[in-house]
This record gives C-alpha cells, sequence and structure tokens, in this order.
C-alpha cells in the first residue's frame, strides 16, 4: 500500500528529483508498520535537513508533488503540519494548491487555532509575500468544495469570515458571507454570531442590525446567543425599548431566553446609565423565576461603581449572599476598586479582607487597585510592606503591579530597591515593558543620577522595546531639572532622527525643569527660539517663574498674555495664585482669580478653595463671601471642606450670625459636616457670652450649642481631642467647671488623650475659681504623663504665683521646683 502510495507521488513530479523522492518516502514512511521505530518528526526534518546538499535539486520542487503529500497525509495532520511548516522554512514558496491542501487536512480534523493561523497568515501576507492573495484562496476553496461535494471546507471559509472580522476588515467579512452564499454554501451561525458580535464591539451596531435582519435571507436561525447580541446592540445605541422588545421576538421565535439573555440586557440598562432601574428589572426577572446568575447580579453591581454609588453596589453583594449565590473575585473586585477610586482604603480592605477569609483567592487586579490608592492618598510606604506581603503569599503579580512598587520605592528616593524588582521581574519571566523602564528612569533622574537612567534606556531599546513619547518626556525633564541643558537639546535632535517629533508637554517640561535647576534664563531663551509657540508654553514659564520663586516676573507675564487674550491652562493659573497668597498678596492673586473667571473655561473648584482659604485667613470675609457666591453661581456644590473655611473666617472675625448661616446652608444642600465643621462651630458659639440672647431673635445659644451636639450624635461622628477641648474650654469660660471635668474624664475613657492646650483650658478655668489645689494636681498630673507646659500654661502660673507660693502641700513644693 505505502510502495504504491509512494509510487504514485513519483510519477507526478520531475524524474530525478532526488529531493522529492527523498521526501516522499520520508513523509510517508510513518503510514507503514514497518517504520514505527522513527517518529515522523524527526524522519521530515532529517530529510530536509539533506537539501542544503541538494540546492539544485530543491529548486526544481514544485507544489504539485507538495499538493500530493499532503493529501496522502490527511489522516496524519500533526505530520502533514510539519511537513508543510519545515519546507517554508527551507525557502520552498507555497503557492495556492498547497495552501488549499494543508487547509483541507485541518478542517477534516477540525484543527481551528492552526487553520486560523492559516487564514490570517494570507490575510496579513497578501500578494507581494505569497504570489496570491485571500480573494485568490476563497475561489480556490469555493472550487474545492463543488468538486468534491464535501462540506469540510465550509468551515475554512468560516474561519475566514471570523479572521477578517477580528482583523477589523469588515467589508471582507461581510462580502465573504454573501459570496459563499451566492455559491451555494450557507455559512454557519457560529461564524455570523461571532462577526455581528466583532461589529457591536467596535461600535458599529448599526451595521450588525443590519446583517441580523440579512439572517433569512442567508438561511440563518437566530439561537438565544444571537438575540443577546442583538440586545447589546440596540443598548449601545441608547435604544434600551427595541433591546426589550426583543424578548417578545424570541417569543414569537420559539427561543426560550437564557441567563446570557438575561444578563446582556441588564448589562445595558446599566451601560446607559441606570443601574437603580437594572436593579429594579433583575428583581422582576428573579420573581417570575428567570434564570438569573451571579453574572447579572455582577453586572447591575458594577453599574452602580461606575456612577460612585457604593453603598448601592453593596446592597447588591449582600442580596447575591441572601440568594445563596456564590460570589467570586469579579464581584469583591469591582466594589474594592470601587473605593478605591473614592480614596476609601479602610473600606477597600475590608471587602478584601472579607474576599480572602470566604477563600476567595485575589488577584493581581485587585492588587493593584489597593497599592495604587494607598499611594493616592500618601500611604506609599505601607504600599510597598504590601506589595511585598502580597508577594510572600505567592500571588502572580504582573508588569503592572510591579510598576505600582517601582513607583512607589522611587517616589521615596529608594531607586536602587525599585532597580532590584525590575531584576525580580526577569527571574520570574516577567518581561519589563516600556513603562516599567520609563518609571525607573525617571526615578534615576529624580535623584540626579543621569548616568544610571540613560544605562537604562540603553538596556531598554538593546531589548528591542520601542521608547514612546512618554519615555523621551521623562528624559527631557530630568535632564532639564539636572541643568543639562544641551543634553535636552540634543535628546530634541536624537528623537527627530528616531521618527518620533517632540510635542508640546517635551517642550514644557524642559521650560518649567530649566526654571527648577535655576536656569531661568536659559529657559527664557529656549522659549524665545521655539517655533509655533502655543499657550501651554506660556503657562510652563509662568509654573517654572512659581518654581524659582520668581513670583514677580510670572504675575507681569500672565497679565500680558492676558491683555494679549491669551488664556493661562488651570494649574498655572493655580500654582501663581498659591505663590501670591504664600507671601500675603491677596490683592494680585484676587486679580488673576477675577481674570480666570470671566474666562471660558473659568476657575475649578480647587482654585475656588485655594482663593476662599486665602481670603479667610486674611479677614476679609466679604470679598471671601463674594467669591463663594460665584463658585455656586458656576454650578460647583461647594464641599464640606469649603463650608467649614467659611465658617472658621466667620467665627474668627465674630460673625457668628454668618457662620451659622452657612452651617444651615450646608445641611439643606445634602452637605454633611465633619468633625471639624462641629468642633468650629462649637468654639465659635464658645467665644460669646452664654448667658445672654444671641442676635438672632429669641433663639438663645446655648440651645444652639444643645442642637450641634444632638446633631453630632445623631450623625455617629466621635469627638476627638481638639473637639473635647473646645468643649472644655467653652465650659470652663461660662464656669461649669464641673462639666468641664466630666468631659475631661469621659475624653480619658473613651482613650482620647489629653494634649497640653486641653489641660490649659481646665487650668485657666481652676486658676480663674481660685483652685489652686485642684490646679496644682493637674500640673502634677501633666508631668507624670509627661505633656510639656507652654507659654501660655506657664504665664497663667506665673499670674497666680503669689497664691501657689502661700500654699504648703507637696505638690506646690513639687511645682515650684520644676517649674518656678
Amino acid at each position: 500500500m505505502w510502495v504504491s502510495a509512494i509510487r504514485s507521488v513519483q510519477r507526478n513530479v520531475l524524474k530525478g528529483n532526488q529531493f522529492i523522492r527523498l521526501s516522499s518516502v520520508s513523509a510517508l514512511a510513518h503510514l507503514s508498520p514497518y517504520y514505527s521505530d522513527s517518529s515522523s518528526e524527526e524522519t521530515i526534518s532529517n530529510t530536509l535537513n539533506t537539501t542544503t546538499a541538494h540546492e539544485s535539486s530543491f529548486r526544481e520542487l514544485n507544489s504539485s508533488g507538495v499538493v500530493e503529500i499532503l493529501n496522502n497525509l490527511r489522516k496524519d495532520p500533526v505530520s502533514a503540519w510539519q511537513f508543510f511548516q519545515q519546507l517554508k522554512e527551507k525557502g520552498f514558496k507555497h503557492d495556492v494548491g498547497t495552501y488549499v491542501a494543508i487547509i483541507r487536512v485541518l478542517c477534516y480534523w477540525r484543527i481551528h487555532v492552526k487553520l486560523d493561523s492559516v487564514i490570517v497568515e494570507v490575510i496579513n501576507s497578501g500578494r507581494e509575500d505569497l504570489g496570491f492573495d485571500i480573494s485568490n484562496l476563497f475561489e480556490a476553496l469555493l472550487e474545492g468544495l463543488e468538486y468534491d461535494g464535501s462540506n469540510s471546507l465550509v468551515v475554512a471559509l468560516d474561519v475566514m469570515i471570523k479572521s477578517f472580522a477580528t482583523a477589523g476588515m469588515f467589508d471582507e467579512a461581510i462580502d465573504t458571507l454573501f459570496r459563499t452564499k451566492r455559491r451555494g454554501f450557507g455559512p454557519s451561525l457560529l461564524s455570523c454570531n461571532y462577526l455581528i458580535n466583532k461589529l457591536v464591539e467596535c461600535r458599529k451596531a448599526e451595521m450588525a442590525l443590519a446583517l441580523y435582519e440579512q439572517f433569512g435571507s442567508l438561511g440563518l436561525k437566530p439561537n438565544a446567543y444571537t438575540y443577546a447580541i442583538v440586545i447589546k446592540a440596540y443598548s449601545r445605541k441608547g435604544s434600551l425599548g427595541k433591546a426589550g422588545d426583543v424578548f417578545m421576538e424570541m417569543d414569537e421565535a420559539g427561543v426560550v431566553a437564557d441567563s446570557c439573555v438575561y444578563t446582556t440586557f441588564l448589562e445595558g440598562v446599566c451601560d446607559n446609565g441606570m443601574p437603580g432601574v437594572a436593579y429594579d428589572i433583575l428583581k422582576k426577572f428573579r420573581a417570575v423565576n428567570a434564570p438569573i446568575v451571579a453574572d447579572a447580579y455582577t453586572a447591575v453591581l458594577h453599574g452602580f461603581v461606575n456612577q460612585r454609588k457604593l453603598n448601592e453596589a453593596e446592597l447588591v453583594l449582600r442580596d447575591m449572599e441572601e440568594q445563596g449565590l456564590v460570589l467570586d473575585a469579579y464581584c469583591y473586585g469591582f466594589l474594592i476598586q470601587g473605593y478605591c477610586k473614592a480614596g476609601n482604603i479602610i473600606k477597600a480592605q475590608a471587602f478584601h479582607n472579607e474576599m480572602t477569609a470566604k477563600g476567595i483567592k485575589t488577584n493581581c487586579w485587585i492588587v493593584t487597585s489597593l497599592l495604587e490608592c494607598l499611594c493616592k492618598i500618601g500611604r506609599v510606604g505601607e504600599a510597598i510592606d504590601q506589595f511585598n506581603g502580597f508577594k510572600k503569599l505567592g500571588i502572580f503579580l504582573d508588569n503592572v503591579t510591579y510598576n505600582v512598587a517601582m513607583d512607589a520605592l522611587c517616589k521615596l528616593k529608594q531607586v536602587e530597591e525599585a532597580n532590584k524588582l525590575l531584576y525580580e521581574m526577569k527571574g520570574k519571566k516577567i518581561d519589563p515593558d516600556v513603562v516599567n523602564y520609563t518609571t525607573l528612569i525617571d526615578g534615576y533622574l529624580s535623584i540626579g543620577k543621569v548616568v544610571d537612567a540613560l544605562d537604562l534606556f540603553e538596556e531598554m531599546t538593546k531589548n528591542g522595546l520601542k521608547p514612546d513619547i512618554v519615555t523621551y518626556n521623562v528624559l527631557a525633564g530630568g535632564f532639564s531639572r539636572n541643568g543639562l541643558v544641551e543634553e535636552a537639546n540634543r535628546l530634541l535632535d536624537y528623537m527627530k532622527g528616531q521618527g518620533v517629533d517632540p510635542d508640546k508637554v517635551t517642550h514644557n517640561v524642559i521650560i518649567e525643569g530649566l526654571c527648577v535647576a535655576g536656569k531661568v534664563k536659559e529657559a527664557e531663551n529656549f522659549l524665545i527660539h521655539l517655533e509655533d509657540k502655543c499657550a501651554e508654553n506660556y503657562a510652563a514659564i509662568i509654573s517654572g517663574y512659581c518654581e524659582a520663586n520668581h513670583v514677580k516676573e510670572a504675575f507681569q507675564l500672565f497679565n500680558w498674555l492676558s491683555e494679549k487674550g491669551v488664556s493661562v491652562k488651570r494649574n498655572s493659573c493655580l500654582k501663581l495664585l498659591t505663590c501670591l497668597c504664600a507671601k500675603d498678596e491677596y490683592v494680585r492673586a484676587l486679580k488673576i482669580f477675577t481674570i480666570v473667571l470671566t474666562s471660558d473655561d473659568g476657575p475649578c473648584k480647587t482654585l475656588f478653595n485655594k482663593m476662599i482659604a486665602a481670603l479667610c485667613r486674611a479677614g476679609d470675609m466679604k470679598k471671601a463671601r463674594w467669591v463663594f457666591d460665584n463658585m455656586v453661581w458656576k454650578g460647583l456644590v461647594p464641599d464640606v471642606v469649603t463650608y467649614t473655611m467659611m465658617i472658621h473666617g466667620y467665627c474668627r472675625v465674630n460673625s457668628l450670625v454668618e457662620a451659622v448661616g452657612l452651617f444651615d446652608d450646608m445641611n439643606q444642600r445634602g452637605v454633611a459636616p465633619d468633625i471639624i465643621t462641629f468642633t468650629i462651630m462649637l468654639d465659635g458659639y464658645s467665644k460669646i457670652n452664654f448667658r445672654r440672647a444671641g442676635n438672632r431673635g429669641d433663639y438663645r445659644i446655648e440651645e444652639d450649642r444643645t442642637a450641634l451636639l444632638a446633631q453630632m450624635k445623631e450623625m455617629n461622628l466621635e469627638a476627638d481631642s481638639i473637639c473635647y477641648t473646645v468643649l472644655i474650654d467653652s465650659h470652663c469660660k461660662s464656669d461649669n467647671l464641673q462639666d468641664a471635668m466630666n468631659l475631661f474624664n469621659e475624653m480619658i475613657d473613651i482613650g482620647v488623650e489629653p494634649d497640653t492646650v486641653t489641660y490649659t483650658a481646665l487650668l485657666s478655668g481652676y486658676c480663674k475659681r481660685g483652685d489652686v489645689e485642684r490646679a496644682v494636681d493637674l500640673v502634677n498630673e501633666m508631668s507624670l504623663k509627661g505633656v510639656q507646659l507652654d507659654n501660655r500654661t506657664l504665664g497663667i502660673l506665673k499670674a497666680k504665683k503669689v497664691q501657689f507660693r502661700h500654699t504648703k502641700s507637696a505638690g506646690i513644693r513639687r511645682w515650684e521646683k520644676l517649674y518656678m
């Protein structure tokens, strides 16, 4: 049998072609039991290696012999594939016929991965590389189908449609689909579903729906997955009504909606910004025993997280537990990530602990969110400790996680430790990417180690990684901050030589960096000679002036730009305004604010808060209120920080009525006061006469104060040492020493340590009453606890020194020895 097969092949090739004879024998030998002692892979490899000694024979090889061999290898797809690939490696140029032959083998055995790679190779290579293109292959496959009547090659046409869709070549995919149908071969529902799903994912919902409308003419009957894709398409368009109508269409077609359909619909409602509606619908689905799975709940939970409605997301999680659904890392991960983005690391870590306690394994995505949050809120050292802890637990950490740790170490100026992580990644077979190298380069530049940064840059390029614009900008900024003017200019030329055009960010980091390095003249010169200057470049020099403490020059340039009608970006305005406020130049700061206020963009909340803080500090509450009112008129809702600053400013100038008015306003707007707000209000009340009626009609100050304390209790706000001190001080000033002492004991009982200010307030009360003995006891207590006396405390004691000297107790003598 095997001998006749060989002879058949030999008749179809050139006579005397040694390579073909050897290849035929070697490729077919494994089909015979007589050759079972040697592997086909080794045989084919050895045979092909002989071509180096027979180059002339190799050049004479034609495709018909290869086709015949591949046809005879149909029952051994592994050997057929190896033969096809090794021929290609030896330089043989396959044509349409050999490609159809290998495709026929792969289709017969349904080896989709290799089939995909063959089709993709033809699509990507094309006529210039192969001598034919995908259209030639398509026609050849159709002819093969018509010739042998077998439907196995239809699989290849399906793969072709999917490959076009994967490559984003949708016109070609749809053309292949209809040409196949016109030749009498219907595409599979699987490939059509794949195509319309890809269209939806690539934001071509209209095209997907148009193709879906043609399913009938293509002889296709939609299944549940098809309808799920259609629902997604309508959702992406914002047509939720039509998405809901799909359920009726399914019912008419006799297709039962599965969990995928219900989940897709809920995802669509959430994607349109209505997770609350989606949750209500989910409950209705559940009430009629629809097949609702955990994925549906996770979709709604994710929807709430995207809108930062984290309390509602928590409720969904607890509902999942009540329904007996198995929670996984995805539902916990979305919630943890939501709290991390909100900066609430306590809640994020609590849910992470809950998740791991249930035996659910964490992953690098969740870990990265936790570490990024810690860095964002300034707990960089803790982030590094947790990173090391996660490593010890054996959790796989990817490039992104390592980059967070490296960036944290660089921020702590521990760049060498960060560099060790790079080698650690390599040891774990994790290839560092451009971002990892850029982070380390920035770290070395931040500590002035320019040579080390350049060594890393060279290593990155040698490893085949191409620096991007971010990497070059990091280098440009680093050179400039280290005063290397010539190196920064050379870098610009090098970038252009590498085909990377410097952008405005590149120019800006050079300008600002030179100013940071104290080379202001060089920065000015760079800006002067810069072609096509833009507003951002001028903003950079303003920021640079501020960094170099040339605030006067920055203000003058800002004025000049404003007169020319050039708007300066907010960050530079904020930096200049901050510098002016730090120098108590409130008039100039207010001028900048006024100019920004009338600009198209207008100031941001941070700029408003900076201006309000400066004016409150200066005691100019009239202008501060003007800024505050403008903030409201601009549609920006003041937060608790803004209100607290204003209230504190009014209290400082003894305008309690205005402070109370703002406190009432923040409550009406739903802005919850915090413990600092309450403390400032209580302190404001303590500074007026508690025994007289206030200037708010017959409403007494003491009643207001009591109402504040009741609101604090209702909001579950616990007083800190500052709040207790304010309360104690107010009681002492009103001669309610017993109440003051009760509060003093209460704060100690609950673990809040009194400080020097607290003791001084109580001491002042006792001295005012003339209760020297209790005052001495307090002084002794301060001494035992290591609480230092400040100047105010010493002043109070010295004012009472006569009374102390007349007292003969041991405690007084001890006080005299220590403090007099």
